[in-house]
Order: structure tokens, then sequence, then C-alpha cells
């Protein structure tokens, strides 16, 4: 957060809900643990079930699906794939509320099964710093999840040792060059992304793959750098 600032920061999150639900992940318990944390950081947070009309919200605030005066101060992403042959975002108002938070070089944190939504929007993609590829990407079972931590890499993740969680390992993702990997897991004798940043020049972005259930941010490292990536996020500071 930016020193000396007098009111609480706000953060918009994003669940899977509706069309962005699934039925493998419980997006309801792994928001309620990102909100939790992200109190934690000191954020206000508002939970918005309809991600169409919230991300239509960025356009004209306080219109639709964002409470409040002003735009929030970091937009988290927690929302699946939508299964149904409408387009992702759904309307043309949620493109234009994405593509003004994008193009303003506004705080983006994006969770674990977000990388596979918003297909119809290329600015996502450029912003995420990469994405799931369907017929490539894919993870092993759910189970406990060895993750190497590269310390080198910034303060973000400086001093956090490798450690194990129960979770998802997504693999074979796509990436774009100019992100920082910050933490990998081995898969079929190949090191994969699992956490990385991109600075975007304007805005700044942290992807992390972890997260597929409530039980991930039990483990003290993952939400160590999740705590850190947010401070990143939304201070004038390097990584």
């Amino acid at each position: 957060m930016t020193a000396g600032r007098l009111t609480e920061p706000r953060a918009l999150l994003l669940t899977g809900s509706g069309r962005y639900a699934d039925p493998w992940h419980p997006f309801a318990e792994t928001s309620a643990a990102l909100a939790a944390l992200l109190r934690e950081a000191g954020f206000g947070v508002e939970t918005a079930d309809d991600v169409d009309a919230a991300l239509a919200g960025l356009v004209t605030p306080g219109a639709t699906g964002v409470s409040g005066a002003g735009l929030p101060d970091l937009l988290v992403v927690n929302v699946g794939l939508p299964r149904d042959d409408l387009p992702s975002p759904g309307t043309p108002e949620a493109v234009a509320g994405l593509r003004r938070w994008l193009e303003e070089g506004r705080p983006l944190l994006v969770s674990h099964v977000s990388s596979t939504s918003f297909l119809d929007s290329p600015e996502w993609e450029a912003a995420l710093g990469g994405r799931w590829i369907r017929g490539t990407s894919m993870h092993p079972a759910y189970g406990p999840a060895g993750i190497h931590v590269r310390r080198e890499s910034g303060p973000v993740v400086e001093g956090i040792a490798d450690f194990e969680l129960p979770d998802e390992r997504y693999s074979y993702l796509a990436t774009a060059p100019g992100i920082t990997i910050h933490a990998t897991h081995t898969h079929e004798d190949l090191e994969h992304p699992i956490m990385w940043s991109l600075d975007r020049r304007p805005g700044r972005t942290f992807y992390d793959a972890l997260g597929h259930d409530a039980a991930s941010y039990q483990s003290p490292e993952h939400r160590e750098i999740l705590l850190r990536a947010v401070t990143w996020l939304t201070a004038d500071q390097q990584l």
C-alpha cells in the first residue's frame, strides 16, 4: 500500500459463480480464503458474484457491480472458464470494463483456474503474461505439491524456502517472455512455472497457479508470497 494513505484501500474480488463456476473448483471457499488474506493485508474487500456486471461496473463505478466512489485499488480474479456458447467476458460492457482496467495500468492479482478464462479478450492474455492452453496444459492429480522457490527472483520470495502443500500443479502453461518466474514445480523432468509476475509498464500482474482449494491457503509460505505480492502490486517499489 502507498505510504501516507488516509483511506482504506479497496479490492474487488471476482469469484467463480454462475457461468464462471465449474464442478471442479470450490470457488466460494477459495474466494473466502483470498478475501481473508486481502483483509490481513489491510484491504476492504468486495466480492462480486456477477462477474460480467462487476467488470461492466469498472467503466462507470457505482453503476453496476462495483459499489462506492471511484475504481477499486486492486482487481483480484478467481473465476473459471464458462462452458456455454456465450463470449468470455460475456457482454460488450464487461469487455470495456476489463479493457479500461488494463489500459489504465491498474494492478491485477490472478488465481489458479482464472488462466483458462476470458478467452475472447486478447488483452487478458497479454496482461496475465500467459494462459492455460486447452489440449496442451494439464495438471497431475491433486495431492502433495513440491514447490521450488526462486529466491533470487526478488523480494516477493526472498528468504522463503521450498515448500510443500496440497494442490494442483499446473503444467505446460503458455508464458510470455517478459514474466519473472518466482516459483516452479517439477513434472516429467521439466520445471514448470507456478507463480510469476509481470510489470506491464504501466500496471503490474501477479499470477498464482496454486489455490485449487482452501487447504492451499493454509500454507504459511504460500500466504507470505501472496501478501508480499499484494504489497508489490499496490505500492511503488521494485520487485
